[in-house]
Order: C-alpha cells, then structure tokens, then sequence
C-alpha cells in the first residue's frame, strides 16, 4: 500500500469515527441520529483541512514551537504574579492577562522556531543535542542519476546516504522514456527503470516513492528543487544548471560529475604508467591511450607500439575546453623527460 494510500484510508476512518460518535451522542440526547452524523462529519473535516494546511509543519518545528510556547507562559506566568494588577477591575485584569499569555507565548514560539539546536545549549547549559550528520540525511534524485547507474555503489560505500527519495513524477518520466518511439529513449527508460528496482533490492539502500501531486504545471527541475526542501532533504544530480538553481534556493545540492572530477587522478610530469595505445594521434608518429576516467594522453614517437600496452612517461599536462590533456613519451626513449 502507497503512503498516500494509507493516509487517505486514515483520512476515512477518521471521518467515519467521527460520525459514529456524534451519532451516539445525539441519540443519547435527541434521539435523533442525523444531526450527530453531520457535526460529526463536519468536526472531522475541519481537522483533516487543518491537517492540509500544516503540510509542511516538521515535527521539529512543532516541538521547538512548543518549547517557546512553554518559555512563553512562564514569563507571562512571572508577570502576573507580581500583582501589578491588582487594583485594576475584573475585566480589566482578564483582558491584560490574556494579551500578556497571548504575546509571551507567540514572541516564544517564533523566537524557539528561528533557533537552531546549539541555541539551546544557552538555556539548558549542560545538555547538548546530538547534531545530526548529513551522512544521514535523505537525498532526492533526479532522472539523469537514475539512469548513470553509479548512485547503488556510491551508497554502498558509505559516503552517501542510504536514504533515497524518488518522487513519483520522476517515476513517471522513467516511463514515458520507457514507453517512447525513440529507441535511445526507450533504452535509457528501461535502464533507470531496471536501476530503481535494483536498488529496491538492494540491503545497501533504503529507497522510498515519495508521493506528490502539487505543482503539476511547474517543470520537472523546479519540482525536483520544490520537493527537496519541503522535505529537507540535499539534492544529488550531475546536471550542473539544476545543482546552481538549487543552491540559489537554499537547498543543500551534489553533483556527482563534481564529484567525478574532484577524484580523477592527478597525472604529474615524470610519472610512470602503463598505458593501452588504442588509436592514432594527429601526428605521424604518435599514439594515444586513455586512462580509466577518461583522460586522453598523447604519446609522442609511439606509433609502433599501437595496440600494445606500453610503459610511458608522463611530460607535461594541459587542460583543455574539453578536460585534461596529457602529453607522454615512452619509457626508455631519450626523449622522454624524468
């Protein structure tokens, strides 16, 4: 069962109990079941579009509202007691106290809300709350880091959280691709679709199908971002437009081709390395090889050993539009500079 299956069928049964017991209780005093059965229905109604409403209420900020709420009343509580009141009429004295409770406990819950957790160190001195890592933190993901396919290995290393957030509209452009004309579309479809199901497999992962119906007419970037912080969760993704938008936004994002780069091994002059010479270079007498990234090295005066591995000697490196460029010689060549 869906959650938002399961809250509908709570929704109900709510409703449903709510009209039982209005219904039992006009009987017992009317006699007459009906109008139980509608305030009943209505009360229920009321609570569950009050529930609507607080949609994006955290029950974080609902303890830290309570705790200010707490440190409110206390105050107002000192206030009162100092009987500064005292000669003042009834009327007045419940009017005062009233608006001293009312302000105290809202100045407390906005002020406890805009708190973070070492705030409250100040009040409390020797407790401290257990900050939580963002190792832990829940990720949404995005369609392109679905179909990479990198992201099951990623988590089962550890340096990513095992929570992952799919939100069902990328769910269902997984199946369009999927279902589309297009045989490349289609691949890629059935690819991120197949992943998904892996990692619903996987011990590694713990993957959840976050249902969500608003802001259908928005973009799928801008509903990727929407849901990331309504549920305060970190972005992953490698489009990098969408980490920037992201960012702007306030919302905690990674791009995994960042990451890509950042670990890609840094080539020096005078390394040693074996290199597989898969094709021509653009000049007569070189060869090129490609690292395990991706990184293409041009080896001068090796146009013999093409489609051997050879071991080459690193003389220079470029970067380039398109990414790094290294330049080699082979070893044992008087060329070649250590």
């Amino acid at each position: 069962m869906t959650p938002l299956l399961t809250v509908n069928l709570l929704r109900v049964l709510f409703v449903t109990f709510c009209a039982v017991i209005g219904a039992i209780v006009t009987v017992e005093l009317q006699g007459n079941a009906i109008p139980g059965i509608l305030i009943g229905c209505v009360f229920a109604l009321v609570v569950v579009l009050v529930d609507r409403l607080l949609k994006g209420f955290s029950l974080r900020a609902f303890s830290s509202a309570t705790f200010g709420l707490l440190l409110g009343l206390l105050f107002a509580n000192l206030l009162i007691a100092s009987d500064v009141l005292r000669y003042q009429s009834e009327m007045m004295q419940w009017a005062v106290r009233l608006t001293i409770f009312c302000t105290f406990g809202y100045l407390g819950m906005m002020l406890a809300m805009r708190s973070n957790r070492d705030d409250f160190s100040l009040i409390i001195p020797y407790v401290r709350f257990a900050r939580e890592t963002t190792q832990h933190e829940p990720l949404v993901v995005d369609t392109n880091i679905i179909i990479d396919g990198r992201i099951a290995e990623l988590c089962a290393t550890g340096f990513l959280s095992r929570a992952l957030i799919v939100p069902r509209f990328i769910l269902g452009e997984l199946q369009t691709l999927a279902d589309s004309r297009d045989q490349l579309k289609r691949e890629r479809g059935r690819r991120g679709l197949e992943i998904l199901n892996q990692l619903q497999q996987s011990r590694d992962v713990d993957l959840t199908i976050h249902e969500t119906t608003e802001d259908a007419d928005l973009a799928t970037d801008a509903r990727l971002v929407r849901t990331a912080k309504v549920l305060q969760a970190r972005l992953l993704t490698n489009d990098h437009a969408l980490c920037q938008v992201a960012r702007l936004q306030q919302v905690p994002a990674l791009n995994l081709t960042d990451l890509t780069r950042v670990l890609r091994p840094i080539v020096a002059a005078g390394d040693e390395l074996e290199l597989n010479l898969v094709k021509e270079g653009r000049e007569a007498h070189q060869a090129v090889g490609y690292l395990p990234d991706g990184t293409m090295i041009v080896v001068n005066h090796a146009r013999a050993q093409l489609g051997k591995v050879a071991t080459i000697v690193v003389s220079s490196a470029l970067q380039t539009g398109a990414g790094r460029l290294v330049f080699a010689e082979l070893k044992g060549n008087g060329k070649a500079r250590v």
